[in-house]
């Protein structure tokens, strides 16, 4: 990406809110992640969340900017995240080419996610999501190797589309299954190859 489409850099912690829902205005712009992790999530009157996906680095978010279109969705760092501020305006035809693959992927990842959403069961929902979980920022290697995943119970609702109190029966099945150990705040993969094919199940 060359400089001159970068407008600035911005930090946020993580839970600080990056975007609100809304129609973006003149000043908009397009968002690449730098470092961390960014949460893109819908909320419904009721205050339920659904994430709809999250934002690597390297990834782009904000797009409505291009088209105009209604923002419905906020944006939150998941961890202490770094964006890029870019002008679509000042990208050069490399930098739109690789901005259009990634939204393509993202999409992707969407569908992959409803088809979860609509098709597996919340326990193999909740496999495949702390699975997606290890590609982040969120996850870290004791010192035994095992991966922990620092995941409240709400984020991994939000993540597959429930509530806490079904999430939270649900990963205590997991627990007494062997997979998984959990704590406050977080949660120890303890056999990653059950979950995957866990993850992998419909119906």
């Amino acid at each position: 990406m060359t400089q001159g489409s970068i407008i600035d850099t911005l930090a946020f912690r993580a839970g600080e809110i990056i975007l609100y829902p809304g129609s973006p205005g003149p000043r908009d712009r397009i968002y690449r992640v730098e470092s961390g992790l960014v949460r893109i999530q819908s909320v419904d009157d009721d205050g339920n969340a659904l994430t709809l996906r999250f934002v690597r680095p390297g990834e782009y978010f904000g797009e409505e900017a291009l088209s105009g279109g209604e923002r419905r969705y906020h944006a939150e760092a998941a961890a202490d995240t770094r964006i890029a501020q870019i002008h679509p305006e000042r990208m050069d035809p490399q930098e739109t080419l690789n901005l259009a693959v990634r939204l393509a992927l993202a999409l992707g990842q969407t569908y992959d996610a409803i088809q979860r959403l609509v098709s597996q069961r919340l326990k193999n929902r909740i496999a495949a999501a702390l699975l997606e979980f290890m590609d982040t920022p969120l996850a870290v290697h004791d010192t035994k190797g095992r991966v922990m995943i620092h995941v409240t119970h709400d984020e991994i609702a939000s993540a597959v589309g429930s509530v806490r109190e079904t999430v939270t029966k649900v990963v205590g099945e997991l627990a007494r299954d062997g997979l998984i150990k959990s704590g406050y705040g977080r949660v120890m993969l303890l056999d990653i190859e059950a979950l995957g094919e866990l993850a992998r199940q419909n119906g």
